[in-house]
């Protein structure tokens, strides 16, 4: 069966298109062959939360103050 990117061919064949293959594809390596990152939010983003929602408080307590 010959390949037809203009449709089908005289007999009624469909036409097939070639794609390259899933190996051939060109990307960034996977993250097991990539150095660990030393990264905090990454091991304890709990951390960052609990920080943020702290944060939050105070800057309503300040903003209360001004309010009066």
């Amino acid at each position: 069966m010959e390949s037809s990117a203009q449709g089908a061919g005289a007999a009624g064949e469909q036409a097939t298109r070639e794609f390259p293959s899933v190996d051939a594809a060109v990307g960034p390596p996977p993250a097991a062959a990539q150095p660990p990152v030393d990264d905090a939010f990454a091991e304890r983003p709990e951390l960052f939360v609990g920080a943020a929602f702290a944060g939050g408080l105070v800057l309503a307590q300040i903003l209360k103050r001004f309010g009066r």
